[in-house]
Formats: C-alpha cells, structure tokens, sequence
C-alpha cells in the first residue's frame, strides 16, 4: 500500500501560517496541513508573516504618533 503524500504550495503554506497567527484552526484541518507541508515553505511564509505583521505594527505605530 502506498499513499499518495501531496506536497502543498506557498501559499497554501501561507495560509496554515495565517490561522497559525490567529490561533483558529480545527484539528482535521491541522493534522492535513502537517501531513502535507514543506518545512522550507513553512520556515518562509513564516518569516514573510512576521515581516508583515511587525511592519503593519510600526505602521499603526507611526500613525498614533502622527496625531
């Protein structure tokens, strides 16, 4: 018996590292995403998540001090 282990995109990466930031993800949905991710995918939708979520926080930082 083989199984047929399909490897997920990018950005299917980016979105299991999405709800990973939120917190919200159901656990067949998860035990998929682990079944079916790329470590490497993961390491860098990770790092591009944090880049994105610290530059939206200096952003929001920015404007606050603006006013």
């Amino acid at each position: 018996m083989s199984e047929n282990k399909t490897r997920s995109t990018f950005l299917q990466s980016m979105v299991a590292i999405l709800w990973a930031f939120l917190g919200v993800r159901k656990g067949k949905g998860q035990e998929q995403d682990m079944a079916s991710l790329s470590f490497v995918h993961v390491i860098i939708a990770a790092v591009v998540g944090v880049i994105i979520f610290m530059g939206l926080l200096l952003l929001i930082v920015k404007l606050v001090l603006l006013k």
